[in-house]
């Protein structure tokens, strides 16, 4: 099996790339999609966040806006969380794998892969990616972001040059058909059927 990372800030069209490798019938796990889960009712973090953050758990959930909130008010908030929640998706993400074991090819997609994850556990790393201003366009047409949210978030996310820097491949995004031509591109190279 080989592993490619799939990474890329906001805006630049990871999901969109993701959406693709599945359409080709590549399996992706998604690291956001595994918090989702975790945070569900019945959720293996449930329990412990709402430990952490009583506040913060609701209708046998955990929500994601008071422990927004609860981050925002408490400068070790973010590492006590991360400290539970980090364990949890790497072991929802082993799980994908070993139950993925035989695919030629397996894509994780990780936002933060840069920042937070180990680059050499991959064959290889893809960062989607598009200028500055589509970026800006993208992000800020989502309902309720502000340029200041859209702001923070950037500052705690690796420019997008040092992650082109980092890549193995870049994708750009400009258009929907180009990227999926990329993309099956890529899956034929790194699966040998190209």
């Amino acid at each position: 099996m080989k592993l490619l990372g799939l990474t890329g800030s906001i805006g630049m069209g990871k999901s969109t790339t993701a959406g693709f490798f599945r359409d080709a019938g590549v399996p992706v796990w998604d690291a956001d999609a595994a918090v989702h889960r975790l945070y569900a009712p019945g959720g293996a973090a449930v329990e412990p966040v709402a430990a952490l953050c009583p506040a913060a758990l609701k209708d046998g959930g955990i929500d994601r806006a008071a422990l927004k909130d609860w981050i925002a008010g408490d400068p070790t908030a973010l590492s006590r969380l991360e400290s539970v929640v980090h364990p949890l998706v790497s072991a929802d993400r082993r799980q994908f794998m070993a139950e993925h074991a035989d695919a030629p090819l397996v894509v994780l997609d990780i936002p933060l892969l840069f920042e937070t994850g180990n680059p050499a556990d991959f064959d290889a790393i893809l960062v989607v990616s598009v200028d500055s201003a589509e970026q800006r366009r993208r992000v800020l047409s989502r309902p309720g972001m502000t340029e200041a949210q859209f702001d923070a978030i950037l500052s705690r996310q690796m420019p997008d040059a040092e992650k082109r820097a980092r890549a193995n491949h870049v994708v750009e995004t400009r258009s929907l058909e180009q990227t999926r031509r990329d993309v099956e591109t890529l899956i034929a190279d790194l699966t040998g059927d190209g």
